[in-house]
């Protein structure tokens, strides 16, 4: 950690304790399980702190949490499945029901978040990273450690099939984000 005066290694830990939430969202994205979105949004957090001279540039610290993230859902993935290697492990249904209604206001995003946890692993991760975290294509690929042109395939059929499952939802309330 060359790079960082003691100032600013206060500065780049206090960021980092500050992206609970976001880590602890995507995680639930993922998972769909509150308290192992917690655990998974903690050890990603611990993991980071612990790494914290591994990170070559500040600029970068939410593709690198991210990254950490996802190796921490793998991890946890492997525990329940150990015989499952990752190429495989990212094409697998989703066996994790959706989130339940707790309000008639909350449809819509029970509705989308039903329709984004039936998707394989791979597309919900990809879509929830681009369309959710707003990262680029180049930042999921990096987060993911997959080429960026399976990011591009995987989300082209993430959104794909996200239309097909939304599509009786009234016009009003259809709405995927098109990256150009």
């Amino acid at each position: 950690m060359k790079w960082l005066q003691s100032g600013e290694q206060r500065a780049l830990i206090e960021r980092i304790e500050a992206s609970h939430a976001r880590l602890h969202r995507l995680a639930f994205a993922w998972c769909h399980d509150r308290a192992l979105a917690d655990d998974l949004a903690q050890e990603a957090l611990a993991r980071g702190l612990a790494r914290l001279a591994q990170l070559r540039e500040s600029a970068r610290l939410t593709a690198w949490l991210f990254a950490i993230l996802n190796r921490c859902w793998i991890d946890h993935l492997r525990g329940l499945r150990p015989d499952v290697d990752d190429e495989i492990l990212a094409e697998l249904p989703s066996e994790l029901p959706g989130p339940d209604s707790h309000a008639e206001t909350r449809q819509t995003v029970d509705r989308v978040r039903t329709a984004i946890a039936a998707l394989p692993l791979g597309q919900r991760q990809v879509v929830t990273l681009v369309d959710l975290e707003d990262l680029s294509y180049a930042e999921v690929a990096e987060v993911l450690a997959i080429p960026i042109g399976t990011v591009m395939s995987r989300l082209c059929r993430a959104r794909a099939a996200l239309k097909v499952l939304l599509a009786e939802a009234p016009v009003a309330q259809r709405r995927l984000r098109s990256v150009q």
